[in-house]
């Protein structure tokens, strides 16, 4: 067994077997899957796979980071495990409960281009070599000068360059009809009918050296090449038009008709009516994009720069494949590309500083190697890992990717092709500025990297990090020997009711690392039935999060317990909880003292799991047993070092 098969072996474990895939599918960076039950995930177990770089849930998928290259492998292994990849109906069926309107649309957008990146990014690096090697300081090297290139060698490179652009409604129109659960084929006859020598070229019409031609007395028509708008809706429109007549058509006929009817219906559609609206909207959204990265003073850089991985983390960034495309195949060149490179640039700086800084072991093992993956193009990591785990340093590499941006839009950078970035990025700026491209990362990264050391992280251990929900924490290393004793006696003989009526779970199976890999303390996890929290004996709150998903409760012996709803939910802002207390209140056993609305958290695309957690630190927990009760569902059994 090769080091691949076993990999895909321990994640089809790791995930919860075959029957918890409803389906999954691959990008340049991770493996996308969507599952049936994400309370069987182990998120610990599959972190510490080889090769994972890191996993973690975003727009209703679990994603698993293996990096560009090692995905393909692994997904092909996957695939050989007998897991079928392209479900659509099941895709589809698990799309709509996951995420809201425009995630989900987004997510499908993406979807589409996502298998066409590959040859665009192939294209792009054929043309930073086109421009390596005709410089006049690399040809003087030889002894040559421009003129002594050869023009069929011109003519060579021009192919490598041009064609993927040349034929891209094809590439579109294929990937759609496939996305939508249409015959592909057709999807690549649509395309090409699009750029048929036939028809007068774009290219050529935009030059003013042909004119398009007039059908019906006012429809212009112009051939499509570059365009992607056009054959989108093309594939969206023909996949289900196809789908549609199949379910219509005798079977006995169904091998004719069906093709002959879709290409007929929707070249004539695409011509004189799909091709050119949506054509005009694609020149309004260059136009606008172009008017952006030509703000005056760097603005453009600076506002990009800042928000680029704040969109990231949101998951709907593939929008900006369409853009990048779009500006490659007008211009050229991809501005876009030193922007968003500087702002990846500085997120891995931020999770370098932190992972140089802290003494954690844990934390470094996880923060170097992330940082690393960053500044190969690949910022989930460090992003989710360790940035925006401890927030400040997520906040810093912002402010340096800002500036990052602000150099790049100022020193007018532009890259010759899309979706390499930072260290591999290189490659896009071999024509004279290669020199700014560095500078303008390694600023990014310095400012981020030295804020984040003097003011984004301050080395603490993990729990009271984790813990940093609450500012009254730190208070538990101050007990003394007595209160000490009085909280182990109490809480020995203390069996706590579950807080929350639900399944109860080991911690492991918590899918977060702080949680599962018991860094914050000992306890259990629920998966809640009902959306309330009730206290499970007299206790004082010690602390109510302002965003009111965590809360810890102090019994009179000193000991705390914390209540965490869900996973991540302090990205709700508040949205969909309910308290009934505040900091410093009394409460009785059996009191309701918070409601949450678990819909809320699920069509936010996150964990409703909720660990119960009795905090590491005075007292010592030694174990922490869950057993049913009849009359409560749960308590939890706690029993001391």
């Amino acid at each position: 067994m090769t080091d691949n098969q076993r990999i895909a072996k321990e994640v089809l474990e790791a995930i919860g077997g075959r029957e918890n895939i409803a389906s999954f599918a691959h990008c340049a960076t991770r493996l996308r899957i969507m599952v049936h039950d994400k309370d069987q995930i182990n998120q610990e177990k599959v972190e510490n796979i080889d090769k994972v770089k890191g996993a973690f849930f975003n727009s209703g998928q679990f994603q698993i980071i293996f990096g560009t290259g090692t995905v393909n492998r692994i997904f092909e292994e996957v695939k050989n495990l007998g897991i079928e990849s392209s479900s659509k109906e099941e895709v589809k069926r698990e799309g709509k409960k996951q995420g809201n309107a425009f995630q989900r649309a987004i997510r499908t957008f993406g979807d589409v281009f996502v298998p066409i990146i590959p040859v665009l990014v192939a294209t792009g690096l054929f043309m930073g070599l086109r421009g390596l090697l005709t410089q006049d300081e690399i040809l003087s090297w030889f002894g040559l000068t421009p003129k002594d290139i050869s023009p069929n060698f011109l003519l060579y490179t021009q192919v490598l360059t041009d064609t993927a652009f040349a034929f891209l409604p094809a590439l579109v129109a294929w990937s759609a009809f496939r996305v939508f659960g249409g015959s592909p084929v057709l999807g690549i006859v649509l395309g090409l009918m699009l750029v048929n020598p036939a028809l007068p070229n774009a290219y050529a019409v935009a030059e003013g050296t042909q004119k398009s031609l007039t059908m019906f007395g006012f429809i212009p028509v112009v051939g499509y090449q570059g365009s992607v708008l056009p054959a989108f809706f093309i594939g969206l429109i023909g996949a289900k038009f196809e789908k549609a007549l199949r379910k219509r058509v005798p079977e006995a006929l169904d091998l004719i008709l069906t093709p002959f009817i879709t290409l007929a219906v929707m070249i004539t559609l695409g011509l004189f009516a799909i091709g050119p609206i949506f054509h005009s909207l694609e020149e309004w959204v260059l136009t606008g994009t172009t008017a952006v990265l030509n703000l005056p003073y760097g603005i453009a850089g600076l506002l990009i720069g800042f928000f680029h991985q704040i969109i990231v983390v949101t998951g709907v960034h593939h929008i900006f494949n369409f853009l990048e495309i779009q500006l490659l195949e007008k211009y050229g060149s991809n501005p876009f590309n030193a922007i968003i490179t500087a702002a990846m640039a500085a997120q891995g700086a931020a999770c370098l500083a932190v992972g140089l800084k802290t003494k954690n072991k844990k934390l470094k093992a996880l923060a170097l190697p992330s940082s690393f993956s960053a500044f190969l193009g690949i910022t989930e990591p460090a992003i989710f890992g360790v940035n925006l785990r401890f927030m400040k340093p997520f906040i810093m590499g912002l402010i340096g990717g800002a500036v990052g941006g602000f150099l790049a839009s100022l020193f007018g950078l532009k890259g010759t092709g899309m979706a390499v970035t930072v260290i591999p990025g290189t490659l896009l700026y071999l024509n004279n500025q290669l020199f700014l491209y560095i500078l303008v990362n390694v600023v990014a990264m310095a400012v981020s990297f030295t804020l984040t050391w003097l003011f984004g992280y301050k080395d603490e251990p993990i729990e009271s990090k984790a813990n940093n929900e609450t500012k009254e924490s730190a208070t538990e290393n101050n007990k003394t020997e007595e209160q000490v004793d009085k909280a182990t006696n109490a809480l020995t003989l203390l069996e706590v009711p579950a807080p929350i009526k639900g399944n109860v779970l080991k911690l492991e199976e918590v899918p977060d690392p702080v949680f599962a890999q018991k860094q914050m303390g000992e306890g259990v996890a629920i998966q809640p039935s009902e959306g309330k929290v009730y206290a499970p004996f007299d206790s004082s709150v010690g602390y109510l999060a302002e965003t009111k998903h965590a809360i810890f409760l102090e019994h009179e012996s000193g000991a705390q317990l914390l209540i965490h709803v869900g996973i991540d939910t302090v990205n709700l802002k508040g949205k969909g909880f309910t308290s009934h207390i505040k900091t410093g209140d009394k409460v009785k056993a059996g009191q309701l003292i918070m409601e949450f609305d678990l819909d809320v958290i699920e069509q936010a695309g996150l964990s409703s799991i909720t660990p119960v957690i009795i905090p590491s630190g005075v007292p010592a927990v030694k174990e922490v047993l869950c057993k049913e009760n009849e009359t409560d569902g749960s308590v939890i059994s706690v029993q001391l070092a």
